[in-house]
């Protein structure tokens, strides 16, 4: 079965996207994440529970809003540099996960991964309404997914391609008959 053949699902993909240009550093989106997130809600700030985090050069006037991805268990092999107005940053300042190498977007009570949840509940982000620069856009896109299902059954297929165009399709077929037999 190829892909084309699979019923695909719809699925609603919810983003943030992000206007570095725009951004004046204000901050707003950490403050009200926090608080949103905070137990019981609103009942305090603390900038470290926030899912989104403000990456400041003040003194060169620049600001990029990161918000938290998903979680992983071990580092990136990646250590890109990126020079922006001359101020160098490693390839960790933009990134989204919270892994083992940094403290970045883990809970500071707990050291539990945080991710952002787009404020569930609420109709849009809160860091998107509070950010008064339009820096932070809320998106949602249809996308069309394959069922995780149809995944791993594309997935075996795909093995099993590629088996028998190394071994043939006969040996592959006396190969699944020899294993029935031993069940």
């Amino acid at each position: 079965m190829t892909v084309d053949k699979i019923d695909k699902e719809k699925k609603i993909i919810k983003t943030i996207r992000i206007d570095v240009d725009k951004c004046n550093g204000c901050r707003a989106c950490e403050v009200i994440c926090s608080a949103f997130h905070a137990t019981p809600k609103y009942s305090s700030n603390n900038p470290a529970r926030s899912r989104i985090r403000i990456i400041r050069d003040p003194l060169r006037d620049i600001y990029i809003p990161v918000y938290a991805g998903e979680y992983t268990v071990a580092e990136c092999a990646g250590r890109d540099k990126y020079t922006i107005d001359g101020k160098e940053y490693d390839e960790c300042a933009f990134c989204r996960a919270s892994c083992p190498s940094r403290d970045e977007f883990k809970e500071p009570d707990s050291g539990l991964p945080l991710k952002c949840d787009m404020c569930e509940g609420e109709d849009e982000p809160l860091c998107v309404k509070w950010c008064h620069a339009e820096a932070l856009i809320y998106e949602e896109r249809e996308e069309e997914t394959i069922p995780e299902d149809s995944e791993e059954q594309e997935d075996m297929e795909i093995g099993l391609e590629s088996l028998a165009d190394k071994y043939g399709l006969q040996t592959i077929m006396d190969a699944l008959s020899r294993m029935s037999e031993k069940d």
